[in-house]
């Protein structure tokens, strides 16, 4: 019998998981999502880095550098959590499930209470690409996180 992976590697397995997710995600955006929408680049995460760190972007080069590395830290958090659900024993879609439900309430929760989302005022169209886009990431997440713990 083999023994249980420890709580660090399953947890740094749902990083890997999440930092690919992202990439699958960012393919979405960039050559599925954005051409049918007509959608720009988003900078909420460099909107939320520069919120709550120290951290104020002199130019649009430092913008950019500062989105793309808040974009795969967020994604990271996003696998943790697949880290975390797969040590409760959940996998497949009742962890997609889980994770997303948790994770993005808690992110459209966040960055409202910050000031820098405003669901309200969202369009359905708007509201669908935020879901559909960080859906996309989830599956992904979760694909990866599980392909990752099958041994042999």
């Amino acid at each position: 019998m083999t023994e249980a992976p420890s709580a660090q590697a399953t947890i740094g397995r749902g990083v890997l998981a999440g930092l690919a997710g992202t990439v699958v995600m960012t393919a979405f955006q960039k050559f599925v999502e954005m051409p049918i929408t007509g959608r720009d680049e988003s900078f909420a995460p460099a909107n939320f880095a520069a919120k709550i760190l120290p951290i104020q972007p002199k130019n649009d080069h430092e913008r950019q550098r500062l989105n793309w590395a808040t974009h795969f830290a967020l994604g990271a958090m996003w696998g943790s959590a697949f880290g975390i659900a797969g040590r409760a024993g959940l996998h497949g879609q009742k962890a997609v499930a889980a994770v997303f439900a948790t994770v993005y309430t808690g992110d459209v929760l966040l960055n409202t209470a910050l000031g820098l989302y405003q669901p309200s005022s969202w369009s359905t169209r708007e509201l669908v690409v935020d879901v559909v886009d960080k859906l996309v990431q989830a599956e992904a997440t979760g694909v990866m996180f599980d392909r990752m713990g099958r041994s042999g």
